[in-house]
């Protein structure tokens, strides 16, 4: 065993389809792409509890009910990697739920209030053995035994896993509905690399229009995209940013842009969390203004907060031939 300090956890590349099942090393495993807060969770040998983020921040104090469930589910000895997340009323996820726990700093009042649950998709020790060089299916095998005398209703959760390309392919079709966000898709016979990239996502994405209202870089070479969209009242509001934009794009687009004055509705700096993430870990934003009358094609996952797309989108094409009031309000999609 080696339990020590917190651990980095595996991390998963984009791709574009769902691989077939063939296109992993002893066979695929797809999983659901939860839309929750990555964690990794030890208990030590003395049965103390640690929760901690993927940026290795402490989770103990903002979910103490996970804490508490974690120490009455899992032996003494054990570090697991899962992801916390909240279920509404609704029966969907609620990311903002997650969210209220770092912003109010409440974690006692709203674990009764929200009580979250922790999804356990792997196990790095146990039993006093590391797991961590063992196959995926191994260690799916050693997680599935660990939970198994969990009494029912519990905060912890083991992820299910499929097998079967087709029923992964339904899995992606109907589980956005309840606010997954996507698939992983692991190798049977992967082992599990600390801070490594070695897993693959898949996650859902609509094809929509955004206002260009500035851009970061420079006028000559914009290098993200800051978009907007027409609120009801009439109100333009900061929606997302792009990721960065291909050369062509880039030089396609500084031939069209103009510089706005302070008559542009958005403030000359965005301030901190503007685009998603933990609030107050980002600086504020400093752009270029531009008037907002060019709309853009834009990628966007499925994933929203606060009347924004919480991840960056991707810059698809310019719509010459849109009027910025031709572009859907708020987040709809249609």
């Amino acid at each position: 065993m080696r339990i020590g300090g917190p651990v980095v956890p595996m991390a998963a590349t984009a791709i574009e389809h769902i691989p077939d099942e063939r296109a992993c090393p002893g066979g695929c495993r797809y999983e659901p792409k939860w839309d929750g807060f990555r964690a990794l969770a030890i208990v030590n040998e003395a049965g103390g509890v640690r929760l901690w983020s993927r940026r290795l921040k402490p989770f103990n104090d903002a979910f103490p009910e996970v804490v508490l469930a974690l120490f009455d589910a899992l032996p003494p000895g054990t570090v697991v990697d899962g992801e916390i997340v909240r279920w509404g009323r609704d029966g969907r996820l609620d990311f903002a739920a997650l969210q209220r726990r770092h912003v109010t700093r409440r974690g006692s009042d709203l674990a009764l209030t929200e009580p979250c649950h922790y999804v356990v998709f792997d196990v790095l020790e146990a039993g006093g053995i590391d797991y961590r060089p063992k196959p995926l299916s191994e260690r799916r095998e050693a997680l599935e035994r660990l939970l198994a005398d969990v009494p029912e209703p519990s905060l912890i959760v083991l992820c299910p896993q499929l097998r079967d390309t087709g029923e992964a392919r339904l899995w992606f079709e109907i589980l956005p509905a309840q606010g997954i966000e996507g698939l992983v898709i692991k190798a049977a016979a992967g082992r599990y690399r600390e801070g490594k990239r070695g897993w693959w996502k898949v996650k859902h994405r609509t094809t929509t229009e955004a206002i260009i209202g500035g851009v970061t870089g420079t006028l000559a070479a914009p290098q993200t995209l800051i978009l907007g969209r027409y609120e009801q009242d009439g109100r333009l509001r900061v929606v997302a940013r792009s990721a960065p934009l291909p050369p062509s794009a880039a030089q396609e687009l500084a031939a069209l842009l103009r510089p706005a004055g302070d008559e542009h509705p958005w403030p000359a700096e965005l301030p901190a969390g503007w685009a998603g993430g933990m609030p107050g870990t980002e600086k504020p934003t400093p752009y270029i203004r531009v008037v907002p009358t060019l709309v853009a094609e834009i990628s966007a996952d499925a994933a929203t907060e606060h009347g924004r797309w919480r991840h960056s989108v991707r810059y698809v094409r310019l719509r010459v031939e849109m009027h910025p009031r031709q572009v859907p309000k708020d987040l709809d999609l249609e």
